[in-house]
């Protein structure tokens, strides 16, 4: 099974200035480089609009998926509005308290979507996150949008990270089996391991930040997309840059 991550689109509405970058152009260049993928499923894992959550903005962006006629997933970033963004994309019984996230089955893997909008994973999800791995002894794959480990990019650690990282690697990092995480937020690519738990930063689809800087700083323009196989008990992963 083929999947394609897409992540931190920050689309504007029609015309909207977006700081130079055409993001609407530059979503319409990820459809056409996912239809020649031919992926069996696609995830849009966060901050699909340029500054908060519009409804206009996720109906635009789900009239393209919708056309491209491959199953996706979508969870919500810290720009995004998940209960405006459930009711659009018809999520509602995914939607708890006003937190998007949910479970299910993908190419024989459980596969776990969590909400991180307001900068956390809420106790709530962390007892449901708990319990839904203590259902699977194997690998179990999860998409949020912010890394839930420091990933060594200073301005994101220092500004912008997971507020509370030490509850979520409770969680994560007791779990007796392997646990593949990919998430976007950074606007960088990276991977980072702590035990048990390998967590896969995905790029932007606007810009991508210095990895080095400690204030914030473009590194480079490039878009990209993360292609996830899962084949025979095997996880594979690539970046692509259009």
């Amino acid at each position: 099974m083929k999947i394609v991550q897409i992540t931190d689109l920050h689309v504007g509405r029609e015309g909207e200035e977006t700081f130079g970058v055409d993001v609407r152009a530059n979503f319409l260049k990820i459809k056409q480089a996912i239809l020649k993928e031919k992926p069996d499923h696609l995830v849009l894992s966060g901050d699909l609009c340029f500054d908060k959550g519009d409804k206009v903005i996720y109906q635009w962006i789900k009239e393209h998926l919708d056309e491209i006629n491959i199953p996706y997933d979508v969870i919500s970033g810290n720009h995004d509005d998940p209960v405006m963004l459930a009711e659009i994309f018809e999520l509602n019984d995914n939607l708890h308290d006003q937190q998007l996230y949910f479970a299910k089955n993908l190419g024989g893997y459980p596969f776990l979507f969590l909400d991180t909008t307001t900068g956390i994973v809420s106790q709530e999800q962390l007892h449901w996150l708990k319990t839904e791995l203590a259902k699977h002894d194997r690998e179990v794959v999860i998409f949020m949008h912010h890394p839930p480990i420091k990933a060594n990019v200073p301005f994101m650690d220092s500004r912008h990270a997971l507020r509370n990282k030490p509850e979520v690697q409770q969680v994560l990092f007791n779990h007796p089996h392997p646990i593949s995480i990919f998430t976007g937020h950074y606007h960088v690519e990276k991977n980072i391991r702590h035990g048990n738990t390998i967590v896969h930063i995905t790029p932007s689809c606007y810009f991508q930040i210095d990895q080095k800087h400690p204030e914030f700083k473009v590194d480079h323009h490039r878009i990209g997309f993360r292609e996830i196989t899962l084949e025979n008990g095997t996880i594979m992963d690539t970046v692509k840059y259009l």
